[in-house]
């Protein structure tokens, strides 16, 4: 018995709640955003106020390589340069000091700039001086210096989105309850500095809102500002033309991120350190909330709203399968560590890790996620919203290099290879989903996701902008060149050559993060960046 009144199951660990339905198959995605449920699109008076909106976490706020910094390069930002929207397109900054909590990126370009391609083993200890220097000047910069107070704006920015949120956090976070969580600095407190950074990236955003206004809160508001003046519109227009939803993500990440899997439970759907100790939800608690925030949406008004679901965090390449499948035609690999411990040197013993099992638990528990937003969709399309589904967990399974590119055998029967643009198959080696490396003769593998193994690279966030782009056509959204008033005739295709070359890991990659990936596994010995700084929930000291 596995302790829960069920027969032994070998797929499945005695911890993983019942109701997670555990997969051998992954689940198949939704191509088709409407679902195959037409609805007829009303002609709306004038133009909407504000043509895109967005609501998110770190992937939708533009994280990369550690830190909040490139939000020029966020998609929903790559979104509105290729539809006509930018500039007008409101976002946060963090410019400074490579962005907040600490960028991987501008860390190993400094240790570059000293040292060279490689840290010789006499100067290791003064590479991790200056390592722990840099930290700390940036730590104090946006806690004690001119990066504290994030600045105010005129107006309610059109990207609301935050590192770190969940749901609940989404429902539930303002300003005022932000600046109640802020801890008061204390010298090499990394854990008060994380807590205090997740909160000053949020400000950045909330900054723009009343004090009391939650995110969905600040929409409702942008819904309710109708018409641009003199466009023709009436008191019924929406204010927000394209409303796009990408929540949900870090109510799982957290699992691959630490590898550790704790299920949810009492608390999950409060602000507490109850819900923060938690990795994984459990699909009836992560159902409870979806609802609850599809209920503040129904509030928003908007033309078209597009539901992004959850991806397969599993994918991601900061939790690396070790020694060969369990199976030729298994998705899994016995264990999952940190992308720079080899399968030499792993030992279960002694390296964190979580199991096949676990990773299959959490991929089932996902695909439960996701028929959750399949079926508000097909609620709302039946309703006759122009409600879709943008499945960005079919997309990461399709790109899923070591899952299933390099093992044709445990390709599912609807998986096709993703579609790269012709921009970034010129280029060698053809960009991939594996863990960054690159020598002083350019970038070895990988290239989708940016150094934390977790967040997409520029290029990344191009393609997440194409699909949205994408659905926006078949909503029949009026997209336009960058006047703002021309419109640009189908298909619209992103420019994936200007974003290429925007993207600093792909134009120019670092010289000294080789395939052996020994600067990372230094870089984590030393000072936790993939590890602490990769993970923006409240572990903190109180």
């Amino acid at each position: 018995m596995n302790g829960k009144g069920n027969a032994p199951d070998s797929r499945r660990d005695d911890d993983t709640p019942d109701e997670v339905i555990v997969n051998m198959e992954p689940r198949s995605p939704d191509f088709d955003p409407t679902l195959g449920i037409p609805v007829a699109q009303t002609a709306t008076l004038g133009t909407s106020m504000n043509k895109l909106v967005t609501i998110g976490d770190s992937v939708t706020m533009g994280f990369q390589s550690g830190a909040i910094f490139n939000t020029k390069y966020s998609w929903p930002k790559i979104v509105a340069a290729e539809i006509g929207c930018d500039p007008g397109f409101r976002f946060p900054l963090y410019e400074s000091f490579g962005g907040l909590p600490a960028n991987i990126e501008y860390l190993v370009r400094s240790l570059e700039h000293t040292y060279g391609s490689n840290i010789d083993l006499w100067e290791l200890p003064g590479a991790s001086f200056r390592l722990r220097h840099l930290m700390s000047e940036i730590a104090d910069y946006w806690q004690l210096g001119a990066g504290v107070e994030a600045p105010l704006t005129s107006a309610i920015m059109h990207n609301l989105a935050i590192c770190g949120w969940d749901i609940r956090d989404a429902l539930s976070r303002t300003a005022k309850n932000l600046k109640d969580f802020r801890l008061t600095p204390k010298k090499n407190s990394i854990k008060r500095y994380l807590a205090n950074a997740k909160i000053r990236a949020g400000l950045g955003v909330y900054s723009s809102m009343d004090e009391t206004d939650t995110l969905l809160d600040a929409a409702r508001k942008l819904g309710d500002q109708g018409a641009k003046p003199g466009s023709g519109g009436d008191a019924a227009t929406p204010g927000i033309e394209t409303l796009v939803v990408f929540l949900g993500a870090n109510n799982v990440l957290a699992s691959v991120v630490l590898l550790d899997v704790q299920w949810s439970g009492p608390g999950f759907d409060q602000l507490s350190k109850e819900k923060d100790e938690y990795t994984v939800w459990c699909p009836s608690h992560f159902k409870s909330e979806y609802l609850l925030l599809v209920n503040e949406l129904k509030k928003v008004k908007a033309q078209h709203v597009i539901l992004v679901n959850v991806p397969h965090v599993t994918i991601a390449p900061i939790a690396r399968g070790v020694r060969e499948k369990v199976q030729s035609k298994s998705r899994y690999y016995p264990y999952y560590t940190r992308p720079w411990i080899s399968d030499a040197q792993f030992n279960p013993d002694h390296d964190p890790h979580i199991t096949e099992n676990q990773a299959r638990a959490i991929d089932s528990a996902v695909d439960q996620y996701n028929d959750v937003i399949a079926d508000v969709v097909r609620e709302r399309r039946r309703a006759g919203q122009d409600w879709y589904v943008m499945d960005i967990a079919g997309m990461l399974d399709r790109l899923a290099h070591r899952r299933y590119i390099e093992s044709p055998d445990a390709q599912p029967t609807w998986w096709t290879p993703y579609d790269l643009p012709e921009a970034f198959n010129s280029i060698d080696p053809t960009p991939d989903s594996r863990f960054f490396a690159s020598d002083s003769d350019g970038r070895m593998q990988g290239g989708l996701f940016s150094l934390d193994g977790v967040h997409p690279s520029t290029i990344g966030y191009s393609l997440i902008a194409q699909e949205i782009i994408n659905i926006m056509q078949l909503a029949n959204v009026p997209l336009y060149f960058g006047d703002g008033k021309t419109l640009r005739p189908g298909p619209v295709k992103v420019d994936f050559e200007r974003w290429l070359r925007a993207d600093s890991l792909n134009s120019n990659p670092p010289a000294s993060l080789s395939s052996d990936l020994k600067t990372f596994a230094w870089l984590d010995a030393t000072a936790d960046l993939l590890t602490k700084f990769n993970h923006f929930k409240d572990r903190d000291e109180k």
